[in-house]
């Protein structure tokens, strides 16, 4: 299980949807109330960012421990492209309620995400292509 290099990019995705919860991805000032007050969008920051960061955690952990069923693990790592893509999504509308501000280092971390499913399901796929081969050969 943990020999297999989609288990790595498996548990990558998780933490760095763990990541998202301390580390900023936009900064700037929001205007609230009529002040103008220093603000940080991180996935703690927003119930649709707090929910779909602990969906995506958990998505990453489920599915690296179903490494026996390569067609279900490939089917959840798709969804956590597309979940990991909403969430980006769901990230730019929500700095589109700050007044100026500019990007955190850390939101390489959220972009990364979706690269770690997409490498994940790209292992899924050699595995699952590769057994089959080997079905034919015998």
């Amino acid at each position: 299980m943990i020999q297999r290099q989609q288990t790595l990019w498996l548990l990558a995705a998780a933490i760095v949807s763990f990541l998202t919860f301390q580390y900023p991805f936009y900064t700037g000032n929001r205007v609230e109330n009529t002040t103008s007050i220093f603000a940080e969008l991180d996935a703690a920051s927003n119930f649709p960012l707090l929910i779909l960061t602990g969906i995506s955690i958990l998505l990453g952990l489920v599915t690296i421990f179903l490494y026996k069923d390569r067609k279900i693990q490939l089917r959840m790592a798709i969804g956590g492209i597309v979940l990991s893509i909403i969430l980006l999504i769901v990230y730019f509308t929500e700095m589109q309620k700050f007044e100026k501000g500019n990007f955190a280092l850390t939101a390489v971390l959220a972009v990364a995400i979706p690269v770690f499913y997409i490498l994940a399901a790209r292992g899924i796929w050699k595995d699952q292509k590769l057994v089959k081969s080997l079905d034919k050969l015998r």
